[in-house]
């Protein structure tokens, strides 16, 4: 497996093997590795890419000025044989200056799949992934890439993204990937004390219990107070169409239902498309 920290030789090295043929697949993460990241190494995969290329790169600029950039859970040498082990054949591990030009002024923005849910509550948050997402693009030139369902949003926004700039990349959406005990995997899960695990158990419990038929308004409601009786604090709980991200006012096959709530001081995400 090689690894690169200089974005122009990981350039230099994707366009050659592009030119002798190869089809690249990459899977875009934050580091500190756990079996969802690794289900999304398998997922690339099965593309029966020749290289697989995994990015590890906590992007400062999809951080908000109070949130967790510094404390972001990083562990550089356990992702590396992560990666080794299921079979990525280039690993990037860039420092933010091999990404970002102190004088760095242009960005890219998706305005309307990102207004709502974690777009509304994180500003500039979106802009900050689509930003470092067309970089990699640029840098990897992949045929296919590869982002988890557990960040339902970010992967509409990306495949938007995709379509109306004209990337020529495939964007795959592999399954959220849960702890035995139904919680989903998250690095941020590491900030969770015992009892806040225990407590945010209620998210995937309140999602799984939606079904089909009912209306949107007294489902939120109920969810909502399911979480908030958990101990939790409720973010949001919306019902929006699966492709759109627009609001419904029923449950039925094709809506997705997202929670964001924070156990403690770790916020928390989940979603279920019915």
């Amino acid at each position: 497996m090689k690894i690169f920290n200089d974005a122009a030789k990981l350039q230099k090295w994707c366009l050659g093997r592009k030119r002798s043929g190869a089809k690249i697949a990459l899977v875009p993460t934050m580091g500190y590795l756990h079996e969802g990241h690794l289900s999304l190494i398998a997922a690339a995969k099965k593309t029966k890419a020749d290289e697989i290329v995994v990015s590890v790169f906590v992007n400062p600029v999809q951080f908000g000025p109070n949130e967790d950039f510094d404390k972001y859970p990083r562990d550089a040498k356990a992702d590396i044989a992560k990666c080794r082990k299921a079979g990525a054949t280039a690993i990037f591990m860039p420092e933010p200056s091999a990404m970002y030009a102190p004088d760095h002024s242009v960005f890219v923005n998706e305005e309307r799949l990102s207004a709502g849910l974690c777009g509304a509550r994180r500003p500039g948050h979106f802009r900050g992934v689509c930003t470092v997402v067309a970089k990699l693009f640029n840098i990897v030139q992949p045929d296919t890439a590869v982002f988890g369902q557990k960040d339902y949003q970010q992967a509409q926004v990306i495949k938007r993204m995709a379509r109306d700039l004209n990337f020529p990349v495939e964007i795959k959406v592999a399954p959220i990937v849960r702890e035995k005990s139904g919680l989903a995997l998250s690095s941020r899960n590491t900030y969770l004390s015992e009892a806040e695990k225990e407590s945010a158990l209620a998210i995937s419990r309140s999602i799984a219990s939606v079904e089909p038929g009912r209306r949107a308004a007294k489902e939120r409601q109920r969810i909502s107070k399911a979480l908030e009786k958990a101990g939790l604090k409720v973010d949001y709980v919306e019902f929006v169409d699966g492709a759109t991200l627009e609001n419904v006012k029923t449950t039925a096959a094709g809506v997705c239902v997202l929670v964001a709530a924070f156990a403690g001081r770790t916020r928390l995400i989940d979603n279920r498309v019915l």
